[in-house]
């Protein structure tokens, strides 16, 4: 049985979606980031980046949601084109993408003061610089002809990725009208459908996401925390 190490709405909702598609036992252990339990000595010798999530595997513990979400594709199967499968190359590249491109620019909408220190005026322009990136990627995506993942209703790691970053920017919009999911109808047919598999109900349902959690996310936080730690 693998253990996830969580907290709601963090990079852990992607983990969480991933095992409940792959139907698989998993036990949880709520990280509490009110008291920073994150930085914990017990939680920094899992994972010393003191980030969330970490999936405790028999091969160890495992931190990186990318990295995990490949792993139990290739332990398991099913979520992914094998590594001689057809598509697999496909599979990688937007894998990556998700995880080094959108949500690392997303982190900038969390914690804008961390990367540019805390002046307001500094703040306000690199918040606008990050929606514009922010834009252009969810463009970018919408716009791909090889993310058949995207359209179809197969279970997928990357569709599991790509759902909870559809819903941050709703909770961390500064109400500008900067986002929303209409701009891209591909995505929002994508966020639709993906909320309405059952793996996806269980998932949100355990973290009080809300019925809409990914087409039309609440402006809810369940502790008042967020989906990443500086």
């Amino acid at each position: 049985m693998y253990t996830l190490h969580y907290a709601p709405d963090n990079a852990s909702l992607c983990i969480r979606l991933a095992l409940e598609e792959l139907g698989v036992p998993y036990a949880t252990i709520l990280v509490d980031r009110t008291t920073r339990a994150q930085k914990s000595p017990a939680y920094l010798a899992l994972n010393p980046n003191g980030l969330i999530p970490v999936l405790e595997t028999h091969a160890g513990p495992l931190f990186e949601t990318g990295a995990i979400l490949l792993w139990l594709a290739d332990r398991h199967g099913g979520l992914m084109p094998g590594p001689a499968g057809p598509g697999r190359g496909a599979a990688l590249k937007w894998l990556f993408w998700l995880s080094n491109t959108l949500h690392a620019t997303m982190r900038g909408l969390f914690y804008p003061g961390v990367h540019v220190g805390p002046d307001p005026d500094t703040q306000k322009r690199f918040l606008a610089q990050t929606q514009a990136r922010l834009r252009d990627q969810f463009s970018i995506l919408a716009q791909a002809s090889d993310v058949d993942w995207l359209d179809g209703d197969a279970p997928s790691a990357l569709a599991c990725y790509l759902a909870p970053l559809l819903r941050w920017p709703v909770l961390y919009s500064d109400h500008s009208g900067w986002f929303s999911l209409s701009d891209w109808p591909r995505l929002l047919a994508f966020a639709t459908r993906f909320e309405q598999r059952p793996a996806a109900v269980a998932a949100t349902v355990a973290e009080g996401l809300g019925p809409t959690p990914f087409s039309a996310p609440l402006t809810l936080n369940p502790l008042g925390i967020g989906p990443t730690d500086p």
